[in-house]
């Protein structure tokens, strides 16, 4: 850390200066003389003051306490970018829309190439240009995140996620790219995903007959295939329908992670907690601790009986375990703590259960607004597989035009508007000629630049034939015109799996079902960012059987 850090702070006692007067405002003989009076006003002021000085800077408050503290901040040119409020800054606008705020801003500020801007005493960063992206992403002064309240509470300063880059999340690192989501590992875990997409595939046919030719609510369907397949995948097992503390708990996940936490940017807040985000996570660990700590008690003793038995019967080496029998069979660097396997396990619930969910709900929403396209994608699924044959893995390779709809799908509409989560300078970095200071946060608006006129012609538009004319487009990090998963060292690891889950999703739904607008429900594409960026509306359509009723 240079001396900025350092600056930020010393200056950040002035947002205490209230505190440090509390003892004379309350103490009992306050009330009998009015001492304290001057006292209270000359600390007033002292903090407005500081509050409108920060606050004159390009960027704003946090911005304005580097530029007068730090030395190398003095000599170097300012990032431009708004002001906002004192001491509060740009806080207001990181709210259910601010990648559309923030793309806005850059653009009001010509600053789309990096913007500087604050979040409450958080010094930040935010490029909207593919050539930026990748600087930041790319570089190694950019490999850390900055840990929210939330994710430390709920034990994922410890995963993949938000683990400091070192050797510890490289052990992670490798642990994911060699065992949990290796291709031969995906390949093997087909029948699974087969499963759960015949299983929603009869749910989505019995709602739609019960409804009588009315719509159903997409999400439900969507939402519970994926957290069924997580489930499988991590743990070996489905929700029951008893089970209601499980989805109970990924919900209450869910929204304490996509929650804006002010007490993350205005650290003075803490002591009070104001949202109530850290009570909440304290309830809810210790019923996360007890639920994961028990499947992997359960399958330690299932791994030392079929050990005693000599019998490899039940786990093939092809990769039909799940993740639980993966992490338990580590051996030497590799072999993790209890504790350490709880924050993975859990983890991996969060971070691939709402994506391929949402990702399909906006793909089934646009099929909807668009006929002549869902038409065409039924052709192509029908010539791949005719008969109606189920679509296999292998099946959707042959189908570049169901790549087009998930890639237009995903340029339109891309769960991770901000790419989730940002990015923390671990060092002093240069990034387009400006200089950022270490501990900045750095954010890449992938909204903005999937909407850029400039590189997408008709931006607006859902429009799949832009991705046919360009059939090599690859949007797992390499082109940063698109990079929905991220890039870089923190790209995300189960992009492949989430990728190979909502293409077969999509096409098998596509091929058993026209779906059709329903009368009393429009579609409504209106988003609300939350852990990703939903639809404010759930989805509701009229899905019509493709197959005859006796082969239904």
């Amino acid at each position: 850390m240079d001396s900025s850090s350092g600056a930020a702070g010393r200056s950040s006692l002035v947002y205490l200066l209230p505190l440090i007067a509390k003892p004379w405002l309350d103490s009992s003989s306050a009330a009998a003389s009015p001492s304290w009076i001057p006292l209270a006003l000359a600390l007033l002021c002292v903090f407005a003051a500081s509050a409108i000085l920060f606050w004159c800077f390009p960027g704003g408050p946090a911005w304005g306490r580097s530029l007068i503290f730090s030395k190398k901040m003095k000599n170097a040119a300012a990032i431009p970018g708004p002001r906002g409020f004192p001491v509060l800054g740009s806080l207001l606008d990181m709210g259910a829309l601010a990648h559309r705020r923030l793309a806005a801003l850059a653009r009001s500020h010509s600053a789309e190439r990096l913007m500087a801007v604050s979040v409450g005493s958080t010094r930040m960063v935010v490029s909207s240009l593919p050539d930026v992206a990748r600087q930041i992403l790319a570089s190694p002064c950019f490999a850390d995140r900055p840990l929210k309240q939330s994710a430390q509470e709920l034990l994922f300063g410890r995963a993949m996620g938000f683990a400091p880059y070192g050797d510890y999340w490289r052990r992670l690192r490798r642990i994911a790219s060699g065992c949990l989501f290796s291709p031969r590992r995906i390949a093997a875990q087909e029948p699974l995903r087969q499963a759960e997409t015949a299983a929603m595939v009869a749910d989505i046919s019995g709602s739609a007959a019960r409804s009588n030719g009315g719509g159903i609510a997409v999400r439900g369907f969507v939402q519970r295939a994926s957290l069924n397949s997580v489930m499988r995948s991590v743990f070996g097992r489905r929700i029951g329908d008893g089970e209601e503390e499980v989805q109970a708990m990924v919900r209450e996940g869910f929204e304490l992670l996509g929650a804006f936490n002010w007490s993350d940017h205005l650290p003075f807040l803490r002591q009070w907690d104001p949202q109530g985000v850290v009570k909440r996570c304290q309830q809810l660990v210790p019923r996360v601790n007890a639920f994961v700590r028990k499947i992997i008690q359960e399958r330690r003793a299932e791994m030392a009986a079929a050990e005693e038995e000599n019998s490899s019967s039940s786990k093939a080496a092809g990769g039909g375990e799940d993740f639980v029998h993966v992490l338990l069979s580590l051996q030497g660097e590799d072999k993790l703590e209890e504790s350490d396997m709880i924050a993975v396990l859990w983890e991996m619930i969060f971070r691939g259960t709402d994506t391929t969910a949402i990702l399909t709900e906006w793909a089934l929403a646009e099929l909807v607004l668009n006929p002549d396209v869902q038409r065409k994608l039924q052709s192509e699924i029908d010539s791949v597989c005719p008969a109606g044959q189920p679509v296999r893995d292998s099946d959707t390779e042959r189908m570049p035009y169901l790549q087009a709809v998930i890639n237009e799908t995903l340029r339109l509409h891309p769960p991770g508007p901000l790419l989730s989560w940002a990015r923390l300078a671990t060092h002093d970095v240069e990034i387009s000629g400006y200089h950022v200071p270490a501990g900045t946060s750095a954010m890449v608006n992938m909204w903005a630049i999937t909407h850029d006129p400039s590189i997408w012609p008709n931006p607006e538009a859902f429009d799949p034939e832009r991705f046919v004319e360009n059939k090599s487009f690859d949007v797992r990090g390499i082109d940063l015109r698109l990079a929905p998963f991220g890039a870089g060292r923190r790209v995300c690891p189960g992009r492949a799996l989430g990728l190979a889950t909502v293409k077969l999703w999509i096409a098998r739904l596509v091929q058993e079902f026209s779906w059709m607008p329903c009368e009393d429900s429009p579609v409504d594409l209106s988003e609300v960012l939350k852990l990703s960026c939903e639809m404010v509306n759930p989805l509701k359509a009229r899905p019509v059987s493709r197959r005859p009723a006796a082969t239904h």
